[in-house]
């Protein structure tokens, strides 16, 4: 299973969008894919049409109580991809591994021997905290969605510096699989200068793919469905279905098919 964490310390950047739907993509291409609610808001789940309140089990459960995973799994309505939920339980999550030993390999030991899927996205919360690092420790690769604003580049200064630390003391092998350029907006010059700046500094690090600002894309949520479910058609929905081909095509080649 290759895993994919899904980070950005700052908030509102897309990364929940970004899991939903690129999970979804993955899904509707024929991988057996699940996606891991890290964030204590457990807006992937409610954008999934899952209420985690009702169900027994959480990533809560996974990391604090070292539930087996397949305990915590839930089917979605998307034929191919399930979600371990996430509950307000999370929020206290990062209190309560303090004291724990191996405190940022929790999530990394619960994956290591589940073989039910193809591709595992983890949706993490906005924060370098406990919960991003088990992320991390856990993923084979990061995808950053990064929001075409002024601070973008300071934001990501930050977490490749702790991509860094992780690499050096925690997970070796963890990778970058590459920078998504979201909420663009051709109308905004500042959105072009970003977008330059971010190319010239990142290089080929930047998917071509950018993801446009997108009512459509806003909405979907609401409805607890992933906005190429919502309205596949729309420029949100067609965009993310152009970065899920372009993220096949960076995957090693022995991990390119489903």
């Amino acid at each position: 299973m290759l895993t994919i964490a899904i980070a950005n310390q700052k908030g509102g950047v897309g990364k929940t969008t970004t899991a939903i739907n690129m999970a979804t993509a993955m899904a509707a291409t024929g991988w057996r894919t699940l996606l891991i609610d890290l964030d204590p808001q457990g807006n992937a789940s409610t954008g999934l049409g899952v209420d985690a309140s009702e169900r027994e089990m959480s990533s809560y459960d996974l990391l604090v109580e070292q539930a087996p995973i397949e305990d915590t799994v839930v089917q979605t309505g998307i034929p191919g991809l399930e979600i371990v939920p996430a509950t307000v339980d999370l929020s206290g999550a990062e209190v309560e591994l303090v004291s724990v030993e191996e405190r940022t390999t929790r999530l990394k030991s619960a994956l290591a021997s589940h073989g039910g899927h193809d591709v595992c996205f983890i949706d993490c919360p906005p924060s370098l905290g406990l919960l991003t690092l088990n992320a991390l420790c856990a993923a084979d690769t990061l995808l950053v969605p990064l929001q075409c604003e002024f601070f973008a580049l300071e934001g990501l200064s930050q977490l490749l510096k702790t991509v860094e630390q992780v690499q050096q003391r925690l997970n070796p092998s963890l990778g970058i699989i590459g920078v998504v350029l979201t909420m663009f907006d051709r109308r905004n010059r500042l959105t072009d200068e970003v977008s330059e700046e971010v190319r010239d500094c990142l290089g080929s690090l930047v998917f071509d793919t950018v993801i446009p600002r997108n009512v459509r894309l806003s909405e979907a949520p609401s409805h607890g469905l992933p906005a190429l479910v919502y309205d596949h058609s729309c420029l949100g929905s067609r965009a993310y279905i152009a970065l899920a081909r372009e993220l096949i095509g960076r995957f090693p080649p022995e991990r390119q098919a489903a």
